[in-house]
């Protein structure tokens, strides 16, 4: 089954004309929003814009349709989805606070069997990344304010409702109609009061019109007065299927290659001998032998199709997908010319793409937990203090790198060097040094104020001193003989 007729199976997209081309499998039947002119039409070629900001809606949920069947299909789009979510992920995340109370309550939501955070969040990141857009509908407790949250599919959302007086906060989302005809409004929660953050009109609609309850909204990859997120791969879509496209075309040319005929010819015979020749002629097998005289000679001939090398057309065609991503050429079995050193150096702007996700995501659940206390807080009537230690929730992400700190070691070890002789030559005061100290510091996760660790070091280092001198028997006279010495003193004085 070919790769179009797959897509189609899997989405029910209307079936492609018999006349249509290989070299059309996909582009053509998805185009449900083409413009009818003939020749190679974009695997995204019908993702029109409702306005500057946001995809029409069929073109929205075409891109997450693709979106999703690219990354169970296409292995490039697998792996560009993957590997930042390992990076992201893989030893685990969790939610932290100081406050032993609220401690308690995360670790209760996080782990909860419905939340199950632990279990579920790889595949909630993956979807973010995939659809643009996460929605969780908020359930709480009566009595004990207990959050518990349930999924809402992106692709059940019809409308995202943005505040009239500040197009970049939404204020509710609208789902499309069910089976039953029923649709549902949620309001999306914003951290604190109604009547605090929003205006009279703003509040009478988010009170009136969603009332089917709260919800938490977070997207990617849109504009600040945008209502819907879009895919990681939206950018890379037509690329990834010319990417597959090509490789099934190289499978072609190779079972080409490999195909054989036999030549028969047959020296002075004419029409009707060979006619008849031909309907006894059996090719021989492997191993077997063929008799024959001087008349006759056979002859296995292969097609020469006279095609170049395409591996440099397979590595642009990559790369430019690699690329459009972020992600190093040789982190997909590409080597090229990278060496260690190089290949080290490649990755940082990958790594910095990934920190820029993460702080997204660590954003996201931190609001989740500050949302979890805020709902338990509410019964007890209190009002939470964000600025308050007690009420900071840190959302706790492994190590996107292992760092190599051995040249960091070095320049540390001559970077002190350097700034104690200016120190001692008078050049500089010890807080510029302890400043440009905690620059080099910062490579190492240590992130300190140069004068607040100033002050403290100079309190510590009295500190020793004076238990040095305590502990000097050259200079600290023995107890009872001090007491003689002092009596003796003061009867001279006396």
């Amino acid at each position: 089954m070919s790769w179009t007729q797959r897509f189609i199976n899997a989405f029910g997209f209307g079936q492609a004309e018999p006349s249509e081309s290989r070299s059309q499998p996909l582009r053509e039947a998805v185009s449900a929003q083409g413009n009818g002119e003939e020749g190679w039409r974009r695997l995204g070629g019908g993702l029109e814009s409702i306005n500057e900001r946001d995809l029409a809606p069929m073109a929205q949920d075409r891109m997450q349709k693709l979106a999703e069947y690219l990354w169970q299909s296409n292995l490039l789009a697998n792996r560009l989805t993957e590997l930042p979510l390992a990076y992201l992920l893989a030893e685990g995340v969790s939610l932290q606070c100081k406050h032993e109370e609220h401690q308690v309550l995360l670790n209760t939501f996080w782990t909860d069997p419905i939340n199950n955070w632990p279990l579920k969040l790889q595949g909630r990141v993956r979807a973010l990344g995939l659809l643009g857009e996460q929605c969780y509908i908020a359930n709480v407790r009566d009595g004990d304010g207990f959050v518990r949250l349930g999924y809402l599919d992106p692709r059940q959302i019809a409308t995202v409702v943005n505040d009239p007086g500040n197009p970049e906060q939404p204020i509710g989302v609208v789902t499309k109609r069910d089976n039953r005809g029923r649709q549902y409004k949620y309001r999306v929660i914003v951290l604190g009061e109604d009547a605090e953050l929003f205006s009279e009109n703003t509040c009478r609609i988010r009170t009136e019109e969603f009332t089917d309850g709260e919800c938490l909204l977070y997207q990617l990859n849109k504009f600040p007065n945008g209502s819907r997120g879009r895919s990681d791969l939206l950018g890379q879509m037509d690329w990834l299927d010319a990417y597959d496209e090509f490789l099934f075309n190289e499978l072609d040319r190779i079972g080409y290659l490999r195909s054989f005929v036999w030549d028969v010819e047959l020296k002075g015979a004419d029409d009707a001998k060979v006619k008849e020749y031909e309907k006894t002629f059996v090719p021989p097998g492997p191993n077997s032998t063929f008799v024959h005289n001087d008349n006759v000679s056979l002859t296995a001939k292969s097609p020469t199709l006279q095609a170049a090398d395409t591996s440099e057309s397979a590595r642009l065609l990559r790369n430019h997908v690699l690329g459009g991503s972020t992600m190093p050429e040789h982190w997909f079995g590409g080597g090229g010319d990278v060496n260690r050193a190089a290949a080290t150096e490649m990755g940082e702007p990958t790594f910095k793409m990934y920190s820029m996700r993460q702080a997204f995501l660590k954003i996201m659940l931190e609001e989740i937990g500050r949302h979890v206390l805020l709902c338990h807080a509410r019964t007890k009537g209190i009002t939470p203090d964000w600025s308050d230690d007690a009420w900071q929730v840190t959302a706790v992400f492994p190590e996107l790198l292992n760092r190599d700190i051995t040249k960091f070691a070095s320049a540390m070890q001559q970077l002190v060097s350097s700034v104690v002789q200016m120190i001692d030559a008078g050049l500089m005061t010890e807080e510029t040094a302890l400043k440009i100290v905690a620059d080099v510091a910062q490579r190492f996760g240590q992130d300190f104020d140069a004068k607040t660790e100033l002050e403290a070091a100079r309190k510590e280092a009295a500190a020793r001193k004076a238990k040095r001198d305590a502990e000097d028997v050259f200079t600290n006279l023995p107890a009872d003989l001090a007491a003689a010495r002092a009596e003796a003193s003061g009867e001279s004085h006396a």
